[in-house]
């Protein structure tokens, strides 16, 4: 089953290896991955997309919080909460081709962009969306380069990842 888990984790150089390096040693693939700085800098918040059964991902959400950079993990999956993705995708423009505004039509899609033949769309929603679109321009023989985001999520209420406790003290270790 695929799970989608957020990480809170020190925004320090060796974090990001040290956390793909315990999927590494374990034999846990990483199927996205999605890493920024959050609104304190010292902090970034990592996304990732695996796939294991509900007894594997808690030993997955378990390792990451021995880690020292880690601050809060939670596993997405079953839990009510957004997820989008963005992709930047490059299709060829057929004069007297297949419209790539029918085909875009049902999406969140916006051209961003033409040279030429070649014009690039944004797209920003579900995952499964996209890979139906992305599918939808394979079978049209318009697809010519793809770039995701992979996952971004965030629960829509209080629950979520936290690095300060109800009192204001800091939860990092770092």
């Amino acid at each position: 089953m695929r799970h989608v888990i957020s990480v809170l984790m020190a925004n320090e150089a060796g974090a990001l290896v040290r956390v793909a390096g315990m999927f590494s040693q374990r034999g846990f693939n990483i199927e996205s991955l999605n890493v920024a700085p959050t609104e304190d800098s010292a902090v970034s918040r990592l996304t990732l997309a695996t796939s294991g059964t509900e007894d594997v991902v808690e030993q997955i959400n378990r390792q990451l919080l021995k880690l020292v950079d880690v601050i809060d993990v939670i596993d997405m999956t079953g839990d009510e909460h957004l997820e989008l993705e963005l992709a930047l995708i490059k299709v060829r423009i057929e004069e007297g081709g297949t419209s790539i505004d029918a085909l875009a039509d049902p999406y969140d899609v916006a051209e961003i962009s033409r040279h030429g033949d070649l014009a690039t769309l944004r797209y920003l929603g579900e995952g499964d969306d996209l890979n139906t679109f992305i599918a939808t321009l394979e079978q049209a023989g318009v697809l010519v380069e793809l770039a995701r985001s992979g996952a971004v999520t965030m629960t829509p209420g209080a629950e979520g990842l936290h690095y300060h406790d109800p009192n204001g003290e800091a939860l990092a270790r770092f």
